[in-house]
């Protein structure tokens, strides 16, 4: 009962598919509120399906996802779209407007779904590209900065309305280990900054084991989560070979 009190998001009964083929079955799992949720597994095990479905791009084919006990995918698109709005992405290359200078990514979402004024705007933006390092980087495109320095860019944008929710899709991805690791400190920052819950989807062992409070593996083979916990606990207890491989696999193994 204290957990469903505390939950932020509540999977039950989730089934995912792509027509005929059955990518994820009976997926049930809670996120608490504060919380630094990992979803992980091997390549192909439905981890962008279910972030996918989470973040309302897919809808299941049986089951519901509920924010705050209310269920996603039975509401008309207006509500839906009042709960996306709670929601801060990360998307894994970043997805940053080209185009735009990085000052004007970050304002896009506060002049789209903010009253605030052209003034205020500007000072949030100040703001949020200080948090994660780029103070005085607003004025520079993508192009111009390394990809470490774009990833975060992105996660400005992310955070510019200060979301409920922050999801990651492998937020490590082509950065060296440095830049992961800032990438991971920012994270555990702005869960204590924001109080935001957050969930990442990821492969990375030193980000699994440096950020998350829980995590869930999602198997290939049975398609199906089959256990959920700390991962140093999931380390030192779990006596599933799958789960075991996958934790204690070699950094040059993975990154094949």
């Amino acid at each position: 009962m204290v957990e469903s009190v505390k939950a932020v998001i509540q999977v039950k009964g989730l089934d995912l598919s792509y027509d005929d083929y059955t990518v994820l079955r009976n997926l049930n799992f809670s996120v608490n509120k504060g919380e630094i949720f990992m979803v992980m597994g091997q390549s192909g095990c439905g981890k962008s399906t279910l972030l996918k479905t989470l973040i309302g791009l897919k809808e299941p084919q049986a089951g519901e996802v509920l924010y705050n006990g209310v269920s996603f995918w039975d509401q008309d698109e207006t509500v839906q779209q009042k709960i996306m709005r709670r929601f801060g992405i990360l998307y894994q290359g970043g997805a940053l407007w080209s185009s735009f200078t990085l000052g004007e990514n970050v304002a896009l979402p506060l002049q789209l779904y903010s009253n605030l004024t052209g003034s205020q705007i500007r000072e949030v933006v100040e703001l949020k590209l200080a948090l994660v390092g780029l103070s005085g980087y607003a004025d520079f495109y993508p192009e111009h900065i390394s990809g470490g320095m774009r990833k975060r860019a992105a996660l400005a944008r992310a955070i510019a309305l200060d979301p409920e929710i922050i999801f990651f899709d492998e937020p490590s991805a082509g950065l060296d280990p440095i830049n992961s690791r800032m990438l991971d400190d920012l994270i555990l920052q702005l869960r204590d900054t924001l109080g935001a819950t957050i969930v990442v989807v990821s492969h990375e062992l030193a980000s699994i084991f440096a950020v998350g409070d829980k995590a869930a593996f999602l198997d290939t083979e049975s398609k199906s989560l089959i256990t959920i916990g700390a991962p140093k606990e999931l380390l030192a207890n779990s006596k599933d070979s799958r789960v075991i491989q996958f934790l204690t696999r070699g950094v040059d193994k993975e990154r094949g």
